[in-house]
């Protein structure tokens, strides 16, 4: 008990501990101001077009979200998801993890050719978008940050990166625990980081195995609620309907906030990576509570993680380049 106590303390202190704006990876700098001469409008624009793009959509919010994430732990948030194949590599975008359920390229695609109208070559595909995931999660009521800025483009990418290195939804606590670590993140991170799942949908294909006593073992998954599960089976068939879309948090889907741990104290996580986080670890488990019952903490630690999540081995100085279409290399 008393160990508990003293570990929620220190969390609930390194909650309100100053946020890092600025971290060096590589020889170079990330800090928030680095367009503020060379394109000084280039914060507006991200968000006008974001807004847009999520009062047109609200999925859009957690669709953009994931792109950054899904970038970041792909050889460092150098944009490399974005690019289409060429003869040279094969795009991420055909990945496992990305097939089928990566989107929210057009909103890029929009706000890059603004920012080429306003400011030429000047802002980064990769700082597109850490911005447009800070505004993402604003906009859907979730925490604010500064974004570090300064990246650069990559000119190339990684479909084995992007096959590997991405937490999938039926990995094991310890393997995407390993995979946080090797991006230098800890468990504080995985577990507030998590917590994106509180808006977006998720594919039948991604949790079918739960409902359908497919865990491997011929058991039935005891860390899913038996009525959720029962309710889930009637928009996820045991075969076919892959695509068919289930919300992450089926109480606040569209709202950024903490109900995504007050769903896993009900054995209501939709993915086994999700209720993972309360089953089969003491540490991640005590976070999921502290975050359950206290939003504040859980929002000033995401914004912390995110900001680490964005300095994952940044291209700055003369490293990569600045692409005039987020798409395809110069």
């Amino acid at each position: 008990m008393a160990n508990s106590m003293s570990l929620l303390m220190l969390l609930s202190l390194l909650a309100f501990a100053p946020l890092c704006l600025c971290h060096k990876k590589m020889g170079g700098y990330l800090y928030p101001q680095f367009y503020d001469y060379s394109c000084p409008q280039a914060k507006e624009i991200v968000k006008s077009i974001v807004a847009n793009a999520v009062a047109r959509e609200t999925r859009t919010a957690a669709s953009i979200l994931r792109l950054h994430f899904h970038d970041c732990f792909v050889k460092g948030c150098d944009a490399s998801l974005l690019l289409d194949g060429s003869g040279s590599f094969t795009s991420e975008k055909v990945s496992n993890p990305n097939r089928n359920s990566a989107r929210g390229f057009e909103v890029i695609d929009e706000i890059k050719q603004a920012l080429e109208k306003e400011c030429p070559q000047v802002v980064s595909c990769a700082d597109i978008l850490a911005l447009a995931a800070r505004d993402s999660t604003v906009l859907t009521g979730g925490p604010s940050w500064e974004v570090p800025l300064g990246r650069r483009d990559s000119r190339s990418a990684s479909l084995s990166g992007s096959n590997n290195n991405i937490p999938a939804p039926n990995n094991t606590f310890q393997t995407i625990l390993t995979k946080f670590k090797l991006q230098g993140l800890n468990i504080v991170d995985l577990v507030a980081l998590s917590g994106s799942h509180t808006i977006g949908n998720s594919r039948c294909a991604s949790f079918r195995q739960r409902l359908y006593n497919q865990t491997g073992n011929g058991k039935a998954d005891f860390t899913l609620d038996p009525n959720y599960a029962a309710e889930l089976r009637t928009q996820c068939p045991k075969s076919g309907g892959d695509q068919n879309l289930v919300f992450l948090d089926p109480v606040t889907p569209t709202k950024f906030d903490n109900t995504y741990f007050k769903n896993l104290l009900a054995y209501k996580g939709l993915l086994s990576s999700d209720e993972i986080l309360l089953t089969a670890n003491q540490e991640s488990a005590q976070l999921v509570k502290l975050y359950a019952e206290r939003n504040d903490l859980f929002f000033e630690q995401f914004a912390k993680s995110m900001i680490m999540m964005g300095n994952i081995s940044p291209l700055t100085g003369s490293k990569g380049e600045i692409r005039k279409n987020c798409r395809v290399i110069n």
